[in-house]
């Protein structure tokens, strides 16, 4: 069992013989026997164990097991004790992701803190085919098909190869001692299910089911990468980015067949689900307006596209002031702003990031703020006031353009569109002795 870890750490290039590896050692059969095989084949190893106080009693004699083990073996061992109840409630988690959050935190915390390489788990075979079947009963895509991965960034797991049947064989021929965790007989648990009830009937149809399966994942691994692949490479042609928010062309994205899958592989990196995904589907010929939203992310069906863009922080503040003697602002805008008091060679400049407007009709300080329902100003050339919204629809505005747009005010008064149009009241006239000019970075 020794050369078939090692060569299945070569094969798919898990670590190498110079590199630290800290083995997560719960104290039963499969972390212990992959912490036996690794120093038995004079790996750089170290040990740690979370206590999380769930099994009363248990927990306190997992701990005094590994601690016994590690001071046999001589192996560096890490202990971190964990009110995990009071995290659940606090995080409004489930006890199995309050205990994986805290024991992942408390791992990467190791890596850094004493330069492990890598992290390895003793996940097995079984735990490979049982995460394929509780993700095939949940419904998922593609990529919830291809079990667990040998290998994902910081993570190793050395012991992918085995079966549960083969890992407990080695440990009774080597005569290791090991704890058991008398939640893993309980049938209430998903994985419990599947590993008493549904493994024996499989294994009555396949005495062999494990490595035919071991197959078939691997087998999809290979068309899950061939189709992340094709993925990208649409995403790169249809998706189009504008500072933080991304568009798509509707047209381009239903040339796309089959469509359902497309938008949900597209959309799925921002949130969405597939539930959002068929409503999505159902808009993307209705009127504008329509809106999506995710854990992160809102989507706008707007005109002729599809908007994303990241759920703001109401918390930020979108009212900032600007006093006279300031020569310029950096957030939540790169402004420049300078007083010109001789007039004799100025030139008015054309382009829309620029604002030249009478300094002597400026009440200070000036106002930047986003533009709110009601708003109006005089756009330049006109005499009359022209609601803001209207503006906006004419210039064909986005719902996120209309978010986004920042308005510059003297007290009450829009003076300027930041970045579009200056208001005619602020003009510059034959009577004008000052000019303020702002200059905006796009």
């Amino acid at each position: 069992m020794q050369e078939k870890l090692e060569a299945f750490v070569s094969e798919n290039n898990l670590f190498c013989k110079n590199d630290r590896i800290l083995i997560a050692l719960s104290g039963g059969v499969d972390s212990v026997v992959l912490a036996h095989l690794m120093l038995k084949a004079n790996y750089d190893i170290a040990l740690a164990h979370c206590n999380f106080h769930l099994r009363e009693e248990e927990s306190n004699r997992d701990e005094a097991f590994v601690r016994s083990w590690a001071e046999k073996n001589g192996v560096r061992l890490f202990v971190k004790e964990f009110d995990t109840f009071s995290y659940m409630k606090e995080n409004k988690l489930s006890l199995e992701m309050a205990a994986r959050d805290l024991r992942y935190q408390w791992f990467d915390s190791l890596l850094k803190e004493y330069g492990f390489s890598y992290l390895a788990t003793a996940h097995h075979l079984d735990d490979s085919i049982e995460t394929f079947f509780i993700n095939l009963l949940r419904g998922t895509g593609i990529a919830g098909l291809h079990g667990i991965q040998a290998k994902n960034d910081k993570i190793v797991r050395p012991l992918l190869f085995a079966t549960r049947e083969e890992i407990l064989s080695y440990a009774k021929q080597n005569s290791i001692s090991y704890v058991e965790d008398s939640t893993n007989s309980e049938t209430k648990f998903t994985r419990n299910k599947i590993r008493h009830n549904l493994f024996p009937i499989l294994k009555e149809l396949n005495p062999n089911f494990e490595f035919a399966l071991k197959k078939d994942i691997e087998h999809l691994r290979d068309t899950e990468f061939v189709f992340r692949r094709e993925i990208e490479k649409v995403k790169q042609e249809i998706i189009e980015k504008e500072k933080d928010v991304f568009k798509i062309k509707i047209e381009r994205l239903q040339e796309l067949t089959p469509l359902n899958i497309y938008l949900y592989e597209i959309l799925s990196e921002y949130g969405f689900n597939e539930t959002h995904i068929n409503d999505i589907l159902l808009c993307l010929n209705e009127n504008s307006g329509k809106q999506f939203f995710s854990k992160t992310h809102r989507l706008l069906k707007d005109r002729q596209y599809i908007f994303i863009d990241k759920i703001k922080d109401e918390s930020k503040n979108d009212f900032f002031l600007i006093n006279q003697e300031q020569g310029s602002l950096i957030y939540p805008l790169r402004m420049q702003m300078e007083v010109m008091r001789d007039l004799k060679f100025v030139n008015i400049s054309k382009s829309k990031n620029i604002a030249m407007l009478d300094f002597d009709l400026l009440k200070f300080p000036l106002v930047l703020r986003k533009w709110r329902q009601g708003d109006s100003f005089v756009p330049f050339g006109m005499k009359k006031e022209k609601k803001l919204s209207d503006y906006f629809t004419a210039n064909k505005y986005s719902l996120i353009d209309k978010e986004n747009q920042w308005i510059l005010c003297s007290e009450e008064k829009i003076i300027w569109i930041v970045g579009e149009r200056i208001d005619d009241r602020f003009r510059i006239s034959n009577t004008t002795k000052n000019i303020l000019k702002i200059e905006v970075e796009k």
